[in-house]
């Protein structure tokens, strides 16, 4: 069955529908891994967009249900070049059409995925449908303007706080999406964690004592998280606080610097980031659209990406306070990062 994509610029894709049959709107990025795309689409920060895959034979070694980052797809849709039908893997459990089809995600395949990833690169990340009619301007105009991801934190945070035993260090965790393997890492060194839905407040942060405050990843723009960074601002000084990704980017606002969005974003698992403090080049695992435009005041670059310079770490030159903007928990490079773990429970007050 044909189906097509949409953008908001106009063009259209055209190939063959995949998963669920069902249409799907969402922002349309693009990703530069070669594997991993079992992760991409489990990935909470990845709510509310349609991801390509610019590696042109994706579902190779199909899916299985330990690799997962969360309990279910967060993407809204999913564009490859070409959807193995045939998946060779000892541990392959779901082909990549079932797995879509079962959780009701829409999919694309045999369209031009470099050129849409060169569309993307220049014209910037856009809006985009998927669709198996025929529709008009009007319509397309008002589903795009209808859309909206402000509210994906709410829509992949936990629903209620929850602890997880450990003998270690009491690790206060604010879950804007949190992929599940930064739960391990922390489990893996003992950590005891007492995970917070993202509408928590100081106050009840504070009431379990922790040794620090670690802010997750998460899908969305983060200064639509006003109250969030309003309760960031009351822990600054009181506790040590650490942060990924999104999280890094609401610590960069509490202390009063800025965040801005990227063209396309950076997006895959092929990053190289340089390790200032240490003269060291690592390569990571990235997700995000917006980034660390402007330092607060009385912090430091810890780490900047080599691709365009941009801030991914940063320190604090007086408070217990250090963040990163890649994802250290992926392992891409395959172990480069894992050290920044043993960091974050180094510091403190």
């Amino acid at each position: 069955m044909k189906a097509k994509l949409i953008l908001e610029n106009g063009m259209v894709f055209e190939g063959r529908a995949l998963g669920y049959m069902q249409e799907a709107v969402g922002e349309v990025v693009f990703n530069t891994g070669m594997t991993g795309y079992q992760e991409v689409m489990t990935d909470p920060s990845y709510y509310g967009q349609i991801v390509t895959m610019t590696y042109p034979l994706i579902g190779n070694y199909g899916l299985n249900l330990e690799d997962i980052e969360s309990k279910s797809p967060k993407v809204k849709g999913f564009i490859v070049r070409e959807a193995c039908d045939y998946p060779n893997n000892f541990r392959c459990e779901i082909k990549l059409n079932d797995y879509l089809k079962n959780n009701k995600i829409m999919a694309l395949d045999q369209i031009d995925t470099r050129w849409l990833t060169k569309v993307l690169r220049d014209s910037g990340t856009m809006k985009g449908i998927i669709t198996l009619e025929e529709v008009s301007e009007g319509y397309i105009k008002e589903k795009l303007q209808g859309f909206s991801n402000s509210d994906a934190v709410l829509n992949v945070t936990t629903k209620e706080k929850y602890t997880i035993a450990g003998k270690g260090k009491h690790v206060a965790i604010m879950d804007f999406g949190i992929k599940a393997n930064i739960i391990r890492s922390f489990k893996q060194r003992g950590c005891k964690m007492t995970i917070f839905p993202a509408t928590a407040t100081y106050a009840e942060i504070l009431a379990v004592n922790p040794d620090l405050v670690f802010l997750s990843n998460g899908p969305g723009d983060p200064e639509d998280l006003k109250d969030t960074i309003e309760c960031l601002k009351q822990l600054v000084g009181k506790k040590p606080i650490v942060g990924i990704c999104l999280g890094h980017q609401l610590l960069a606002l509490a202390l009063g610097g800025k965040t801005a969005k990227l063209k396309f974003g950076h997006r895959g698992c092929n990053h190289p980031v340089k390790n200032l403090e240490e003269n060291k080049v690592y390569i990571t695992s990235q997700n995000h659209g917006y980034y660390v435009e402007e330092l607060p005041i009385d912090t430091i670059a810890t780490h900047i990406s080599l691709n365009d310079g941009t801030v991914e770490g940063m320190r604090h030159k007086t408070l217990p306070i250090y963040s990163v903007q890649f994802h250290p928990e992926a392992s891409p490079g395959p172990g480069d990062a894992n050290n920044i773990f043993d960091k974050f429970l180094e510091v403190q007050i």
